[in-house]
């Protein structure tokens, strides 16, 4: 039986744990909050209070073969003692989840050979990078929607949506969920992958249409008199692992 450990089972990781339980793995899972760990066990998952920044000894939450890294937290301290326990445990993969907002907006198409910005997220994607302990693979993924995070419920309270004309890069939970799957059956490790739907309709487009599907009234746009885009390619992960979208129409979004 394989065994995965997921570091922070919230939108995308409690549902990806499922997800795993229901191919038959032993999984653990961790949160931050005990008022969630009986709704974990529940669902079968075998569950951890952890806090990266507290510097806590992690225990039998490494005593597996792949750990998942699907939390928010940009604390780089935090990060080098998480990476020193690992490096006392079993676990021999590591996915490390990032984000596609290491790139600036430079008015071009992105793929991962491209600069990234100097930030703690960057940061800790090379500590994982330069690690030779385990072998890591980085997803940089793109703005995420589906379950109850939807785009329509964004920009709130009027608020002026920015950059019209600019491209929506975006990926659904489904896909984040299949492709992490992907990495690990397909044994891909040591690399960095964007992982963003193919299409990129603009954010006038994209928003409108969202705020309309959800029974919203048309939203404002600013009117931006400097023109900031960026279009994240995904070619590498669909070459790499023979990747095929499952919501690639960013303009039928339904949830």
């Amino acid at each position: 039986m394989k065994n995965v450990s997921i570091l922070g089972c919230g939108w995308l990781g409690k549902p990806l744990a499922t997800s795993f339980l229901e191919e038959g793995f032993s999984v653990k899972g961790s949160t931050t909050s005990e008022e969630k760990i009986k709704i974990l066990e529940r669902l079968g998952i075998e569950t951890y209070l952890v806090n990266i920044s507290k510097f806590e000894e992690l225990d039998s939450f490494l005593d597996i073969d792949i750990l998942i890294i699907a939390i928010t937290s940009k604390d780089v301290d935090g990060f080098v003692n998480l990476i020193s326990e690992i490096q006392k445990s079993l676990v021999q993969k590591v996915i490390f989840i990032s984000s596609t907002s290491v790139y600036e907006s430079l008015n071009s198409i992105i793929t991962e050979e491209d600069a990234v910005l100097k930030n703690p997220l960057t940061i800790i994607e090379n500590l994982f990078r330069e690690n030779t302990s385990f072998e890591t693979t980085i997803i940089r993924f793109a703005g995420l929607f589906g379950g109850d995070r939807h785009p329509a419920n964004w920009f709130t309270n009027d608020r002026k949506i920015p950059q019209p004309k600019g491209f929506v890069n975006m990926i659904h939970r489904a896909d984040c969920i299949k492709i992490i799957h992907e990495i690990i059956d397909q044994n891909c490790w040591n690399t960095t992958f964007n992982a963003c739907a193919n299409h990129h309709p603009t954010r006038r487009d994209f928003y409108t249409i969202a705020k309309l599907s959800k029974g919203f009234k048309v939203p404002e746009f600013e009117e931006n008199a400097e023109y900031k885009w960026k279009i994240i390619s995904s070619d590498k992960i669909q070459k790499v692992l023979g990747y095929e979208f499952i919501h690639d129409n960013l303009l039928s979004i339904k949830e």
